[in-house]
């Protein structure tokens, strides 16, 4: 009788898995995610974005490959590329190049603001499935040189020593990789050529 109630909790226990994960089997790390991007400086312009769940399964294989903090700021850098790549495929932020003057005037250009809150989205997703395991994404963050520049970056932690590190896609060209920066460089004004 006691085998009997074991086995039923068990069937109960799998049942209950096997419908949290779907009827293919992909829970939510291996679902499709979107979201929002925004362009033409101060997110003037939004679209949403799609990733498929062969990409978003691509990305989490990825960064599966770290077996630590270092590694995984490291491959982190290759697979926001990775997502800009993707996005600019169904947006016109190819277009975009490093800075904000390089791009003057096109449609699709990203000044820091708009770089933050599509990093930051792009995190957030990574973060939603389950990819992200040496780090947890932060609030974004804004420094200040003298009285009227300012930059934004998308920001994560390190969850073994507490460390901040600035994810800033703003330095590079369209899909290139990100810089991932000491939080306390990027605050003092670093750049990555520095």
């Amino acid at each position: 009788m006691r085998f009997a109630r074991v086995l039923a909790a068990l069937c109960v226990a799998v049942a209950g898995a096997c419908a949290a994960a779907g009827p293919d089997g992909a829970g939510e790390q291996d679902a499709a995610a979107e979201f929002e991007l925004c362009f033409n400086y101060s997110c003037l312009t939004r679209r949403t974005i799609h990733f498929s769940a062969a990409q978003m399964r691509s990305l989490r294989t990825e960064l599966a490959q770290a077996t630590d903090a270092a590694t995984e700021r490291e491959q982190l850098s290759y697979v926001i590329a990775r997502m800009y790549r993707w996005a600019g495929e169904q947006s016109p932020i190819g277009v975009d190049r490093a800075g904000d003057y390089l791009d003057d005037g096109a449609y699709g250009r990203m000044d820091c603001i708009d770089h933050a809150h599509t990093t930051n989205a792009m995190l957030e997703r990574l973060q939603a499935a389950g990819a992200l395991h040496h780090h947890r994404l932060l609030d974004i963050a804004r420094r200040r040189s003298w009285l009227i520049m300012q930059h934004f970056s998308a920001v994560i932690e390190d969850v073994h020593d507490g460390r901040q590190y600035a994810v800033d896609t703003w330095f590079r060209d369209h899909a290139e990789p990100a810089v991932v920066m000491e939080m306390d460089r990027w605050k003092s004004g670093g750049y990555p050529d520095d």
